[in-house]
Formats: C-alpha cells, sequence, structure tokens
C-alpha cells in the first residue's frame, strides 16, 4: 500500500506533539494547499501538529496535482468507489501516526476540502477509535460498508459550505447533516452566503470554533 507523505507543521511549542490536526486536500490539488490552514491554527493550539498528506494518485485532470480517486462520469457512483477505494490508505497513515507519536484518536482532528473533506467524513465515521472530530469543507458523504448497522465510532462532525458552490453541490452538505444526524452524530453546518467553491472567511471562523471547542 501507498504511504502518504506530504507537508508537515510541528507544534508552535517545541514540546512532542499530542495532536494532531489531518488536513485532505481536494481534487488536483496537492498537501502545501491546505497547509496554510496549519498555520493559521498554530498559535491557538501550540502543541498540535498539522499534517497535509498528498493524496497516493497523481491527478489525470491537473498535471502538478494529486486525487484520491479520479472524476467518472456517473458523479455519484464514482465518488462511492472512489471513496471505498481510497480508505484504506488513509486509515493506514492514522494508524501509523498514532502507533509512532503520543497522539491517541481523540486528540485527532480530520479534515478536508472538496474531495479531501468526502474522504475525511468517509474514513471519520468508519473507524473504531473515536476521533476529536471531522472538519468537512465543500464535501459530501458517502457512508462506508457497515454505518447503517452502527458498527463504528461517531465523532463530533463540522459541516461547512459555500452558498454559491456550483462544484460540488451545498445540498450535499445539508444532506450530510441530516443523515448523520439521524444516526446519532452531533453535528453542526455553515453556509457561507455569497460564496462559491472555497472557504471564506466565516467558513474558517466556525472551522476554528470547532477545533478550539474539541482541541483546545
Amino acid at each position: 500500500m501507498v504511504k502518504l507523505n506530504g507537508p508537515l507543521l510541528p507544534p508552535k511549542s517545541g514540546r512532542p506533539a499530542t495532536q494532531a490536526v489531518i488536513l485532505l486536500h481536494g481534487y488536483g490539488s496537492d498537501g502545501s494547499d491546505l497547509i496554510s490552514l496549519g498555520q493559521h491554527w498554530r498559535q491557538l493550539l501550540p502543541d498540535a501538529m498539522f499534517v497535509a498528506p498528498n493524496a497516493p494518485e497523481p491527478c489525470v485532470g491537473s498535471p502538478f496535482g494529486f486525487q484520491w480517486f479520479p472524476l467518472n462520469l456517473d458523479r455519484i457512483s464514482g465518488r462511492i468507489e472512489g471513496a471505498r477505494a481510497a480508505a484504506p490508505t488513509i486509515k493506514e497513515f492514522l494508524t501509523d501516526l498514532w502507533s509512532q507519536t503520543e497522539i491517541t484518536p481523540a486528540r485527532t482532528i480530520l479534515g478536508g476540502f472538496s474531495q479531501g473533506a468526502m474522504m475525511a467524513l468517509h474514513v471519520g465515521t468508519a473507524i473504531d477509535e473515536e476521533l476529536a472530530g471531522i472538519v468537512a469543507c465543500s464535501g459530501a458523504f458517502f457512508p462506508a460498508d457497515g454505518f447503517a448497522e452502527g458498527k463504528f465510532a461517531k465523532p463530533p462532525v463540522a459541516l461547512i459550505h459555500g452558498e454559491l458552490d456550483q462544484i460540488v453541490a451545498p445540498g450535499l452538505s445539508r444532506q450530510a447533516a441530516t443523515e448523520l444526524s439521524a444516526s446519532g452524530f452531533e453535528v453542526s453546518l455553515h453556509i457561507s452566503p455569497n460564496t462559491a467553491h472555497g472557504i471564506a472567511p466565516d467558513g474558517l471562523d466556525f472551522a476554528t470554533s470547532f477545533l478550539m471547542a474539541r482541541l483546545g
């Protein structure tokens, strides 16, 4: 199995990390795109390490980027199949992180943007260990096998989406909120007004408040 690697920010405090924020980038991008969020949050979470791994596959549609899974003509089935195929690599990355550091799942936030948000939701709701939380920006939820049977842990979830997103419809985050809430998850949803496919300042503030509530 491919080992993930990418930009990493060590704790601002200089002490060994006791918390982790994992940031999964979108289709055609790379870890450097989201590690800037770590720069924003380092002062607030001085004992956290921030990791933004590059997805394992070169992106078909972007010669310099990566993808967690390819885009299919049938977007829904392609996302479901793609999330299932990419999940084991991310799970192994998390397991390695926890075994090699003093960080525990309960002190780990799994976040992502767009395709990375889809992976954060898929993986974070399909492991036995309960994470500190999941932050999904401009994403969608495609549950793993066994989710409906309640086999996995139920970490709190923050969903953030632009009101005018034409790449990933904001209704998909609303749908995720409904489905996750019905399954017993603590879910908070923020729709950024007049925002397309991106993270607006109000969305970033919402994510920051969630991180501080879970790790601060």
